[in-house]
């Protein structure tokens, strides 16, 4: 089966030796996208702005690959503080509304850059990868 290699100007680019997103078949592997805004490589102040804007890279990313968020079917999140859990479970809400996808939440020492919130997902193509 071939494997594509996934990239798009409109997320953050990879911070290191690995795709934002990998598509085997008519599944995408997106690699965890961190709150960077991919105009500026700033992160937004807060957990709910960074978990939008992790989850815009996601999407951004998944369309790239010929998926979305409305065909994610398992996503794992990483928190900084578990404290922070409510606040990205509400904004995560907002962004998967409808019947619940599988997920795994937790809770890790750091991320890249200090980010509060990381996101990846993978997700069945319902489209071309571009």
């Amino acid at each position: 089966m071939d494997r594509i290699i996934i990239a798009t100007k409109a997320a953050a680019p990879a911070v290191g030796p690995y795709a934002q997103a990998t598509r085997v078949g008519d599944l995408v592997f997106a690699s965890g996208q961190l709150p960077i805004n991919p105009e500026t490589g700033a992160f937004p102040e807060g957990i709910e702005a960074q978990t939008r804007r992790s989850l815009a890279n996601l999407a951004a990313v998944l369309e790239a690959g010929g998926a979305s968020l409305a065909s994610v079917a398992k996503t794992t999140v990483f928190l900084k503080d578990m404290n922070d859990f409510a606040a990205m479970n509400a904004v995560y809400a907002e962004h998967f509304p409808g019947a619940a996808r599988a997920r795994s939440t937790v809770e890790v020492a750091r991320l890249p850059g200090d980010a509060l919130v990381e996101v990846e997902a993978i997700a069945l193509a319902t489209g071309s990868a571009r």
